[in-house]
């Protein structure tokens, strides 16, 4: 059987952008789907040692650790540490449940001043600063995938997507950062 610990990602080695855009293979990272009822959120903030946001299209982050609001009872909480998160929430004591999904996603940094325009390429939201600020994540179509996408500055996106749809994603990134060079 494989050891999924160290599975290589079907990113590997690729690299892609423009003079106005870069794009990266995010290092691998934890993920766990994460979902409970409103009364259970400050426990498990405090396991997670962040604010869980319950509000659309918000964040909380600390450390290295994020928690994206996805839906009204929903989270993706992403830990670059590669730490075992499912173990600190199930001692917060409170209904909630959480799923590793670690090795079912990967992820895609787009980075630089044309990062905006890349992503316009397949996503139909509006991603101006100052609707979709710092902060904010969604979850979307980009062409014909699902990504959940996350503002984390100014000119930097983490573009979450499932590992089977990484190559397409990829793909369709560069030809976005190609028109972002124009």
């Amino acid at each position: 059987m494989a050891d999924t610990a160290v599975r290589k990602s079907v990113l590997s080695g690729k690299s892609g952008g423009s003079a106005a855009v870069r794009l990266t293979p995010a290092p691998h990272a934890s993920r766990v789907s994460l979902r409970a009822p409103a009364q259970s959120l400050a426990a498990l903030s405090a396991a997670l040692g962040l604010t869980v946001p319950n509000a659309p299209k918000t964040s909380g982050r600390s450390d290295g650790r994020s928690a994206l609001w996805l839906g009204p009872d929903e989270w993706l909480v992403i830990d670059e540490s590669g730490a075992d998160m499912t173990a600190a929430l199930a001692k917060s004591g409170v209904l909630h449940s959480a799923t590793d999904v670690s090795h079912r996603n990967v992820a895609i940094i787009v980075s630089g001043p044309g990062a905006e325009t890349t992503i316009s390429a397949g996503c139909p939201q509006d991603l101006s600063l100052e609707t979709f600020p710092v902060g904010a994540c969604t979850r979307t179509m980009f062409g014909k995938a699902e990504i959940v996408l996350f503002r984390t500055e100014e000119d930097t996106f983490r573009v979450e997507c499932w590992r089977s749809f990484g190559d397409f994603v990829f793909g369709l990134l560069t030809e976005g950062a190609a028109d972002a060079a124009h």
